[in-house]
C-alpha cells in the first residue's frame, strides 16, 4: 500500500495527513500554529510532515494554500499571513527534501477539487464554489476540468468589481466583492452605521460575522440588514458567474455561510433578480459545502488523485 501526503496551509494552523493511495479517510493527522509573522516557517512544515510519514511509501505530496501563486511552476508568489512567503518555490523544496512529486495549488480551486470528487458537487461536471468567511475565493470546474488559467491563477471569484469606487479590499483595489461581503465587512458595514447613530444590540468593539449572525437571529435589524446587503452584492456577482460558466451547481462555503438562511436566502433572490434570462436558472442546483473544516486537506488530496491519474 503506498500514500498521498495531504497539507493545508492556513493563516493560523499547518495542517498535513496521510491518507491511503485510494481511500480518503485519514491515516493521520496533525497540526500546528502557522505562527507565519515569525521566521522558520517552512522548517514548522517539514518537521510536521516529518511527524505523520508513514512506513509505506509515498507517492506524492499536495500543499493547498491562500493567495495567488502559479500551480504549474510551484511557485507562491504571495500568501496571506506569511509574508516571507514572497515568489517562494514551496513544491521545489517539498520535493528536493522528500524525494517525491510535489504540487502546490490555491487552497479555493483545490477546494472546489475536493467538492467535485468528494463532496456536495459529485456528480456534477460544472460548477461554481464560492468561500465566503475573512475573504471570498471561488474555484471553478467547467466540463470536469478545473479553470486555471494561463498563469494559474484563474477565478479569483472575490476580487471581481461590485461598487467602483468603493470600499477598499484586502488586495489594495476599491469595490470588489470581499470588500464589501467577506465577513470582516459585514463586520465593519455593522461599526459604521453604529457609529452614525443606528440601534443595534451590538457594541462597536471587535466583532465578527458569527456575533452578527447571532444577533440578527435574535431579531436585531442592522445585524439583519448587514446580511441582506452582503447577501444582495453576492447574489449579483453569482448572476455574473452564472452567465460566465452556465453551472449546474453553485456551492457555498466558508465559515459566513453557516449563518444559513440569513445569508442564502438574500443570495439566491438577488441571483434570481440579476440573472439575464431565467433559462440560466433551469435546474441550478444551490447548496452549501460538504467538507468543511477538511476543505484543504481534502482538496490536497483531490489534487494528488488528478496528478497521479495524469501519470
Amino acid at each position: 500500500m503506498s500514500a498521498i501526503i495531504a497539507i493545508d496551509i492556513g493563516g493560523t494552523q499547518l495542517r498535513v495527513a496521510v491518507y491511503p493511495r485510494n481511500s480518503t479517510t485519514p491515516i493521520k493527522i496533525q497540526r500546528v500554529p502557522s505562527r507565519g509573522l515569525e521566521d522558520g516557517v517552512f522548517d514548522r512544515l517539514t518537521a510536521l510532515i516529518d511527524s505523520v510519514w508513514p512506513d509505506e511509501p509515498v507517492d506524492i505530496l499536495c500543499a493547498a494554500v491562500p493567495g495567488p501563486l502559479n500551480p504549474y511552476t510551484g511557485i507562491i508568489i504571495e500568501t496571506p499571513n506569511i509574508p516571507a512567503w514572497k515568489n517562494y518555490p514551496l513544491a521545489e523544496l517539498l520535493s528536493k527534501k522528500y524525494n517525491v512529486p510535489a504540487y502546490i495549488g490555491n487552497d479555493a480551486n483545490l477546494a472546489v477539487l475536493g467538492e467535485w470528487l468528494y463532496g456536495a458537487g459529485k456528480g456534477h461536471h460544472d460548477i461554481v464554489y464560492l468561500t465566503i468567511s475573512t475573504g471570498i475565493g471561488g474555484g471553478v470546474i467547467c466540463g470536469d476540468k478545473l479553470i486555471e488559467g494561463f498563469r494559474g491563477m484563474a477565478t479569483e471569484l472575490g476580487h471581481i468589481t461590485v461598487i467602483p469606487d468603493g470600499p477598499v479590499c484586502s488586495c489594495g483595489v476599491h469595490g470588489h466583492l470581499e470588500a464589501v461581503a467577506s465577513g470582516p465587512a459585514i463586520a465593519k458595514y455593522v461599526c459604521e452605521q453604529i457609529a452614525a447613530g443606528r440601534e443595534s444590540s451590538l457594541g462597536c468593539g471587535p466583532l465578527t460575522a458569527r456575533q452578527i449572525s447571532e444577533a440578527a437571529h435574535q431579531g436585531d435589524e442592522l445585524a439583519r440588514e448587514a446580511f441582506v446587503r452582503a447577501g444582495e452584492f453576492i447574489g449579483q456577482a453569482t448572476a455574473d458567474f452564472l452567465h460566465m460558466f452556465n453551472p449546474s451547481i453553485v456551492i457555498l462555503g466558508g465559515g459566513v455561510s453557516f449563518s444559513g438562511a440569513l445569508l442564502l436566502d438574500p443570495i439566491k433572490d438577488s441571483m434570481r433578480r440579476h440573472v439575464m434570462d431565467k433559462a440560466y436558472l433551469d435546474g441550478l442546483e444551490f447548496t452549501t459545502a460538504k467538507l468543511g473544516d477538511d476543505a484543504g486537506l481534502l482538496g490536497s488530496l483531490a489534487q494528488a488523485h488528478i496528478k497521479l491519474s495524469e501519470k
